[in-house]
Order: C-alpha cells, then sequence, then structure tokens
C-alpha cells in the first residue's frame, strides 16, 4: 500500500516536471467520510519527503482525528479571515497562495461556495485562478457536486446539491482518482464514529447513508473517473481524418424541468463520448421576448447559463417552425446526434404535432443523424 501511494505520488510528480503550467490532479469519492482528504494529505507528505515545495491552502478535517493527525509536518498556508453578519469567517487566501508559489498548493473541498464578498464566487474559481498562475493544484470532490449529475443524485438521494462544480473544470484535470470503499466499509466507519460526530450518527444512517444509495452513488463515481480516463485517451491519440466526430445537439423549450433534463443527460453523453455539443432553443412568435412570462423567461435564461458552464455551444433561433430550425442547426453544424426531451402531449396534442414529429423523425434518418429521447 505504501508503495502504491509512493507511485501515486511519483506520476503526478512526472506530470509537474514536463509542464510550467499548473498541473491539476483531483480525487473523486461517492460520498463524504470515504478519505479524500485523507489521501490528499498522505500525497502532501510524500512529496514533501521527495523534496517538492508542498503547502497546504485550505483542509477541512470535520474533527476527524485521522485526518487532523496527518496535517502535523506539513506547511499550512494561513487561511483569508472576513468579518460575515458579525462572526468571522476564513476562506482560501488565493493571492497569499499566488505570492508564496509553491510548487502544490493542496485545496479541498473544491464545490464550496465562498462567503458573500469574495472575489470570486466558488472555490473551483480560486482553483482555476491558481493554476492559471502556474501552481499545480491537488483537489476533492464528491461525486454528488458534479453539475450534469444533479438530477440522477436528487432521483437517488432525494436530495438537491446546492453546491456544485461544472464538468468542464473536472475534465481540465490531468489526473482524476476515485477514493472507492464498499457500502459496508463506508457504514462501518460512519458507526466507528471516523465521519460524523456521535449525535449525528443515526440521523445519518436513516438519511444519506444507506446501503443501496451508497451503491448506486459508488456506480456513478466509478463511471465518472472511467470516462474521464476514455476522455484523456480519446483526446491524446492521432485524430484519424476520415472518421466523423460525433456532436451532440440538445433541444429545449422554455419548459425550465425538462431543459434541466435535457441539458445535464447530453452533457454526460458528451462527456462520456468526448464529443462537441450545442443547446438549440427555437423561440417562436408566442414566446417572443415581448410575449414570454417573466418567470419563464428567468428560467429559460439560467438553463442557458447552465448549458455554458457545462460546456456547450448555444444557439437561439426565431422561427415559427420548429423543426425547420431544429434542421437548419443539424446541417449547418453537422450534427451527429439529436437530443430531445420526452414529449409530455395530452392525446389530441399528439395528433396534431404527429406530421411534424415524422417529418423530423423521416428527415434525421435521411441523413444519417440519430435521434435520443431523454426521459
Amino acid at each position: 500500500m505504501e508503495q502504491e501511494r509512493e507511485n501515486n505520488a511519483q506520476h503526478f510528480l512526472d506530470l509537474i516536471q514536463k509542464s510550467r503550467k499548473g498541473k491539476f490532479k483531483i480525487y473523486i469519492g461517492m460520498s463524504a467520510g470515504v478519505g479524500k482528504t485523507y489521501r490528499m494529505l498522505q500525497e502532501a507528505h510524500t512529496l514533501l519527503k521527495k523534496g517538492i515545495d508542498v503547502k497546504i491552502g485550505y483542509i477541512e478535517t470535520h474533527a476527524r482525528k485521522e485526518t487532523q493527525e496527518l496535517i502535523t509536518g506539513l506547511p499550512i498556508i494561513p487561511r483569508r479571515t472576513i468579518f460575515y453578519k458579525g462572526k468571522e469567517l476564513e476562506e482560501l487566501d488565493v493571492q497569499a497562495i499566488i505570492n508564496l508559489r509553491p510548487e502544490v498548493v493542496i485545496v479541498d473541498e473544491l464545490a464550496h461556495s465562498n462567503i458573500q464578498g469574495s472575489k470570486n464566487e466558488k472555490r473551483w474559481q480560486d482553483v482555476l485562478e491558481v493554476l492559471e498562475a502556474g501552481i499545480n493544484v491537488i483537489s476533492a470532490v464528491n461525486i454528488q457536486h458534479i453539475e450534469s449529475l444533479n438530477t440522477v443524485v436528487k432521483e437517488i438521494t432525494g436530495v438537491e446539491v446546492q453546491e456544485r462544480v461544472p464538468d468542464n473544470v473536472i475534465s481540465m484535470a490531468d489526473e482524476v482518482v476515485n477514493i472507492d470503499l464498499t457500502a459496508e466499509e463506508l457504514i462501518n466507519r460512519l458507526k466507528e464514529g471516523k465521519i460524523y460526530a456521535e449525535d449525528k450518527i443515526q440521523m445519518a444512517l436513516t438519511n444519506f447513508f444507506k446501503s443501496d444509495q451508497i451503491l448506486q452513488l459508488r456506480e456513478l463515481a466509478l463511471k465518472e473517473v472511467a470516462s474521464q480516463v476514455v476522455r484523456k485517451v480519446e483526446h491524446e491519440k492521432p485524430k484519424n481524418t476520415n472518421f466523423r466526430q460525433d456532436k451532440l445537439l440538445a433541444c429545449i423549450s422554455s419548459n425550465d424541468k425538462t431543459a434541466k433534463i435535457v441539458i445535464r443527460k447530453t452533457a454526460r453523453l458528451a462527456s462520456y463520448y468526448n464529443s462537441k455539443w450545442m443547446v438549440l432553443y427555437v423561440e417562436t412568435p408566442k414566446e417572443s421576448s415581448v410575449r414570454i412570462p417573466l418567470a419563464k423567461q428567468r428560467y429559460l435564461i439560467n438553463n442557458l447559463k447552465l448549458a455554458t458552464q457545462l460546456g456547450a455551444e448555444v444557439i437561439k433561433k426565431e422561427n415559427g417552425k420548429i423543426t425547420d430550425a431544429i434542421l437548419e442547426v443539424v446541417e449547418q453544424k453537422q450534427i451527429t446526434t439529436v437530443c430531445i426531451g420526452k414529449p409530455h402531449f395530452n392525446l389530441f396534442k399528439v395528433i396534431l404535432s404527429s406530421n411534424i414529429f415524422n417529418k423530423l423523425l423521416n428527415k434525421l434518418a435521411s441523413s444519417n443523424v440519430d435521434l435520443i429521447i431523454l426521459s
């Protein structure tokens, strides 16, 4: 196990030495308590022994004894103190890191939202700033904080996670490492008091730490890391000019809930296939800027912003015929796969819309373009 950790740290060290740009490593886990922070600190000790200037930018121990003990002997960059609503709070000091210029900085909890008044709204934005300065970063995040998985995680856990990291930030990582435990091991760690204080254990067991939920989150984490590996391999192998590059088009309406599902699921597909993707919104005359209700307009803007954060090119068309607009974009952008939401029509609307839908199907089929209906 010790040798494995040595090799792990050495691989990241080799990456650092190949480039002056900041390299980025992320530890991903299925939930709190799997040992991401612990592993980061172990790696910091290994790098320190090898003579690397490694410093702690921000570590959250959650009062876990094993984790706190590992901080001993590691150089720490003092946090930035902010007074907010009468309280003294601490945040990552980005400027101090850039001024000190360590070779490697450890920054925990990538999905964290910074206190109001901070330069950046999110910690992942702080990390990008540090990387831009040529400093190497090792960070950590739980699988449920990845933006495109938000809907899936809500279906599994019943909780909508508010702090999220855009998928393109994860894809920027030079290394993504999964910290894996079985459901039994994780629950045992919880019962032994290694994750939460004793008064919170029972609540955790009855809420988030259920065996079936852990298994599903574990599967998501394994798939995410596997897809990142595939993406790296695809990116690094020579391009075959005769190979048709996949391009996905997500077609959304002003329906907020359906649009979010289509955007996130298309983002997952694009990530899995390492493909370019776009989001199309067709503005019909009844939804022109002067006629669409303000609430719908606000939801639409937020969804288009979400698509951009997830790495999509956003396209907005004005057309009374939605099918024509879709086909026009398919041809212009050489789309290979069109993704739409599951239609929520009543029988009368199905009859009225059948010709439109058939036209879309026939045109796509004749162009050798796939159609995916996302439920």
